[in-house]
Formats: C-alpha cells, sequence, structure tokens
C-alpha cells in the first residue's frame, strides 16, 4: 500500500516510482526455508496445475540457446508418466469425495478398476530454480508467518510475480506428463468423446462421454487444480552452468533398483499382480531375485526378471510390461494360468537342478511356448481354430522331449545326412531359411543344450521346432493364410 498523509496517497513524482512500488502479478506462497548443503532453498507446496503454468523447462536449443539446461525429452516416457499421473487424479477425485461426505460416484470407481488399482500413489518432489535472483533470496519479497500459540516462526510466506520461472531442474518428464494430462481433459470438455487415437486411455477410443463420464472428468481437473499438490525445492538464483551440475548429481550420483527387487515391490502393475497372486502364491512357482549363472548352484526357482518378461510376451507380445492395464491382461488371465499349469508340469521344471535336467527351464524356451499361446489365442491375427490350438499345444508339452538329449535343438549344427538320420528333415519346412539371419540358437556343451543370449532372434525358431514337432500350423502357412484373408 501507499504510504498515507492525512489518509491521502502520497503522490508519486516520476515513473520510476511507480514501477518500484510493487508487481501486481505476485502470489503470495508459504514456504519452509532449507539450506541443501549449506545453499539457500525454499520448500514448498502447489497445486498441480499451478506449477505446470508457472514452470518452464530449458531444453529448446532454438529458443534456450546458451541457457540450456536440459537433455532432450523422451516422448514415450513421458506418456507412461501422464497415464500415470490421470491415474492418480482419478484416485484423488474418489478420495476427495470421501473426505466430503459425498456419494461415491459410478463412474470414477469404474474408471479406477479399468486403469488398474494400486496400493499406493504419489509423485517425487520435483527440483526448480529461480533464475535471476539473489541466491539467498533478498529480492524476493517475504514476511515471516508466526504461530501464535508459542510466538515461534511458523513459515514464511514469499511473494512470487510472473517474472519468476520456475525452471525445471530435475521433473522435465513429469513437467510433460502434467501437459498431457490437461490437453487430454481440455479435449475431453471440448469434444465430449474420448480420442480415436492418441489417448492416455487403452480404452474407449471414439466413445461419446455419457453426462455421468464429463462430470467425472471434471472432478479430475478440479483435483489438479486444487486437491492435488506438489511438493518443490526451489534453488534461488542458479545460473544454467549450475542447473546442468545439479541435474547431473541428481541423476548421476544414485544408485539405480535392482530390476528383480523393482518388480518383486511393484503392485500396481496387472501382470505383476497375475504373477504375485496367481502364479507365486496360487500355482506355487518360486521366484527368485538374482539369476541363475552357474546351473549347479539352480534351485528351481525362475527368476522374477525372467518370469515377467514371459508374461510380456504371453499377454501383450511385447519385451516388458510397462504398457499392461486390466483391460489388456483380465480376459486373458485364465488362459496364462492354464500356459503355467502345463509349464509346471513339464518333468524337470521347478525341481533342484533344473536347468540341467529341462530346457524349459530356460527363459528363452519359455518365451517360445508363450508366443505360441499368444498368436494362437490373444493375436488379432489367431487362426480360427486359435483356441484348439493353444489346447493342443498346452496338453502336448509333457508329450514333447524337452530333454537336452533332443536333436532337434541342434538342427542347425547338424548336416543334411544327420538330419534325416535323427527324423528332422521335415523340420527344414517349419524353420527359416538358413542363409540370412541369426541362426546360432546356442550349443551342445558338456551334455547339455545351452541356448545363446540373443532371445529375440532365437525363441521363434525355437516356437518353430516345436510347432512341427505337434503337428502344429507353420508360421508360414499362418501368414499364407492371413494373406488370403486380407484379399478376399
Amino acid at each position: 500500500m501507499f504510504p498515507k498523509n492525512q489518509d491521502l496517497p502520497t503522490p508519486l513524482g516520476t515513473l520510476d516510482e511507480v514501477l518500484d512500488t510493487g508487481d501486481s502479478s505476485e502470489k503470495p506462497f508459504k514456504v519452509f526455508i532449507g539450506h541443501n548443503l549449506g545453499n539457500r532453498t525454499f520448500l514448498m507446496l502447489m497445486p498441480m496445475h499451478e506449477f505446470y503454468g508457472m514452470s518452464e523447462v530449458a531444453n529448446d536449443p532454438t529458443r534456450d540457446g546458451e541457457s540450456l539446461a536440459q537433455r532432450k525429452l523422451d516422448p514415450a516416457h513421458a506418456h507412461k508418466l501422464a497415464i500415470y499421473l490421470l491415474k492418480g487424479l482419478v484416485s484423488a477425485a474418489i478420495d476427495r469425495r470421501e473426505i466430503l461426505n459425498k456419494d461415491t460416484n459410478p463412474v470414477l470407481n469404474e474408471l479406477m478398476s479399468k486403469l488398474g488399482r494400486q496400493p499406493y500413489m504419489s509423485i517425487q518432489p520435483l527440483v526448480v530454480n529461480i533464475r535471476g535472483c539473489n541466491p539467498r533470496g533478498a529480492d524476493i519479497r517475504g514476511d515471516r508467518m508466526m504461530d501464535k500459540r508459542t510466538d515461534e516462526t511458523a513459515a514464511f510466506k514469499v511473494f512470487l510475480s510472473q517474472r519468476y520461472v520456475l525452471w525445471v531442474v530435475d521433473g522435465q518428464h513429469r513437467r510433460m506428463a502434467m501437459e498431457m494430462v490437461f490437453k487430454f481433459l481440455e479435449q475431453l470438455r471440448i469434444a465430449r468423446s474420448y480420442p480415436k487415437k492418441g489417448s492416455l486411455l487403452s480404452f474407449d477410443e471414439g466413445k461419446m462421454l455419457t453426462a455421468e463420464e464429463l462430470q467425472a472428468w471434471e472432478e479430475c481437473f478440479e483435483v489438479a487444480r486444487t486437491y492435488c499438490t506438489l511438493q518443490l525445492e526451489v534453488h534461488l538464483g542458479l545460473n544454467p552452468d549450475e542447473e546442468r551440475q545439479l541435474f547431473h548429481d541428481l541423476n548421476r550420483l544414485g544408485k539405480k533398483v535392482d530390476t528383480n527387487l523393482a518388480l518383486q515391490f511393484d503392485n500396481s502393475n496387472p501382470i505383476n499382480l497375475f504373477i504375485k497372486d496367481r502364479l507365486i502364491n496360487g500355482l506355487g512357482i518360486e521366484a527368485s531375485e538374482t539369476d541363475v549363472k552357474n546351473w549347479n548352484d539352480d534351485e528351481g526357482r525362475v527368476p522374477r526378471k525372467d518370469i515377467v518378461a514371459v508374461n510380456a510376451i504371453l499377454f501383450l507380445n511385447k519385451t516388458n510390461i510397462s504398457s499392461a492395464v486390466p483391460t489388456l491382461v483380465d480376459d486373458k488371465a485364465e488362459i496364462a494360468y492354464r500356459f503355467w499349469t502345463a509349464v509346471r508340469a513339464i518333468p524337470g521344471f521347478g525341481e533342484d537342478k533344473a536347468r540341467m535336467k529341462t530346457v524349459a527351464a530356460q527363459p528363452v524356451v519359455l518365451k517360445a511356448l508363450a508366443k505360441l499361446v499368444f498368436d494362437f489365442s490373444f493375436s488379432n491375427r489367431k487362426p480360427e481354430n486359435g483356441d484348439e490350438l493353444t489346447e493342443k499345444l498346452l496338453s502336448g508339452l509333457t508329450d514333447i522331449d524337452l530333454s537336452h538329449d533332443n536333436f532337434m535343438w541342434r538342427y542347425y549344427e547338424l548336416s543334411p545326412e544327420e538330419r534325416q538320420v535323427h527324423g528332422l528333415t521335415g523340420l527344414t519346412d517349419y524353420l527359416p531359411a538358413e542363409e540370412g539371419g541369426n541362426r546360432d540358437i546356442g550349443s551342445f556343451q558338456g551334455g547339455f543344450m545351452r541356448f545363446g543370449a540373443k532371445h529375440n532372434d532365437i525363441y521363434p525358431i525355437i516356437g518353430d521346432m516345436i510347432r512341427w514337432r505337434l503337428g502344429l500350423p507353420s508360421r508360414r502357412e499362418s501368414a499364407q493364410d492371413n494373406a488370403n484373408k486380407a484379399a478376399a
């Protein structure tokens, strides 16, 4: 406020005095003062939507030039985070209704089920910097907030104007994810329908929104503007070089979580839940948190990351489970459980020294079997008798010679005469041509067939061998049938 003189504003003599009186865009924020390794920081909370509006990322070489301080954005990673945030907003909208003693919203609950429930959700704190201010924050206007009961400082109130941009040091993908979520919600509000492509949802593409669905998404947008807050660590007055150093230290000095441990702790992914509930706790398949390097140490347990990799192929025909949602998993669970029941019955599988007793204990063989089940039962191009083929495969697993002595695994090491002696001549029609591509699937050493490490090249060939042995259609026949259908 202007100083008073007999209840009248003191007149301003120059334009500079007008500019010095304050910034009309200032907004108050409650902060706690921290000293991170001696450097003054603000610790503050801010609604998600408000943070997005006040922040920026210096990762555009054309725009930011010398002030560039971020790596190139990975849109795929941001998209995964956006799906997580969207699920978090739906969860927050449900929780907020409960806090306000409102009736449950069936649409929100249905959305939560489709997106996939999990025990807990949170977004980690973001690290930002206010450029151009004093490193001690001395030129940022603020007031002390006192606790009236103890007469002690409870916090500080600082006033940030629009000229104070929150430059993201650690969290640019989270910010991009927020942008994707807000664009998605805005599109829903305008078009009143789900996007036909490029949606954050794996269901209801192109579907018109009902009034109840629109209201549910409006509640999600409201909690993003008010109820859902982000925790920020605000550094003060760093230049681009200092931002780059901070980015390096935050992202390179931490130890990466072991894959097996991460998968063990994750209770959000529906395939991971299937593994824990149906396979480990239900079927009794034992998972280990370490790889089996020395076969003499094999206790029959399957490394958790290998179980996950096999199920990624089985459910999704992908190399990882990151894109799994309940709508892509739930309808396939019973056939998947039937698959693992059949695998569990293979002689030697799950026993002590399992890898010495059966090749089925090697993950690449399980991937081959999983790929066959996916092709027969779940693929968009599955054959009309796909269910019958799946049943023939699974019921015939215990009839296949899955021992190390089976010469079928050594097909590419044998001469034409040796193939004929061992009854493998018909296999030629099932396998890809020997010239071109990787045909080194492994080698027979010390009485054991050890398949190679290039699983993506090897498991389709093992699948061809199993197709031939069980009299299942070859990949060539399947491709020709699909071509004929397309032509018709």
